[in-house]
C-alpha cells in the first residue's frame, strides 16, 4: 500500500528493506485537529507525509491514526496521530528544519500553546541519542507520557526502547496524558 492511499486505517510498512535498527530508528509524530484546506485531518496527514520525500525524509514505517480528544482542553476538535519511522541523511537540527517547512507549508502557525492545529510534527527520538543538543532535546522530553504518541509506536513496533528505559509497548500502558487514543475507524 503507498502513501496517499484512501484505506490507511492499518500500520502500512513502506520501503522496508530488512534492514532497520531499531536503534538507529529516527521516529516523527504526526497530528492534527485543524483541517486547514484539506477535507478533513486523515487527508492533511496524508498529504504531509507525502510531502516528506520532497524534504530528503523517507518513511519506512507508519502506524494507522489514532484519534483523541484535545489536551488540555478538550473543548478544542479532536486530534488525529500517527507514528511514522523515517530514514533520512538529515542531521536531527537539519530535521527539525525540514519538519517547520513541512508544517509551515500546511498552514501551521505558532501562536497559543497547545492551540488547535493544521499540522504538529515531533521529532521524538534520533537513534540513541539523549540530551540536549543545542536546544534539541532527545527524545522528546513529553513523548513517553502521551498515549497519542506511544500507542502508535507500540502498533508498529513494541520492543522499540526509550533512551530514558522502556518499550513502546510498557510506555503506551503507562501513559498519563491522552488516555483515550485509540485506532481510529475509517
Amino acid at each position: 500500500m503507498e502513501i496517499g492511499s484512501d484505506n490507511m486505517d492499518v500500520p502500512v510498512a513502506v520501503e522496508m528493506d530488512g534492514d532497520l535498527d531499531l536503534d538507529e530508528a529516527v521516529i516523527v509524530a504526526l497530528g492534527c485537529n485543524d483541517k486547514g484546506a484539506w477535507r478533513d485531518c486523515r487527508e492533511a496527514l496524508e498529504a504531509a507525509l507525502a510531502r516528506f520525500r520532497s524534504e530528503g525524509i523517507d518513511v519506512v514505517m507508519r502506524s494507522s491514526w489514532w484519534r483523541s480528544d484535545a489536551w488540555p482542553d478538550p473543548s478544542d476538535p479532536p486530534f488525529l496521530n500517527g507514528v511514522v519511522i523515517v530514514r533520512t541523511a538529515h542531521d536531527p537540527h537539519a530535521l527539525m528544519a525540514a519538519l517547520g517547512r513541512i508544517e509551515e507549508a500546511f498552514g501551521r502557525r505558532r501562536g497559543a500553546a497547545n492551540a488547535p492545529r493544521t499540522l504538529d510534527l515531533d521529532l521524538i527520538a534520533y537513534g540513541r541519542l539523549s540530551g540536549d543538543l543545542d536546544g534539541l532535546i532527545l527524545p522528546h522530553p513529553r513523548a513517553a507520557e502521551r498515549r497519542f504518541v506511544m500507542g502508535p509506536l507500540a502498533e508498529i513496533t513494541p520492543e522499540w526502547e526509550h533512551p530514558g528505559g522502556g518499550t513502546a509497548a510498557l510506555l503506551a500502558a503507562r501513559a498519563t496524558v491522552g488516555l483515550d487514543a485509540s485506532p481510529s475507524p475509517c
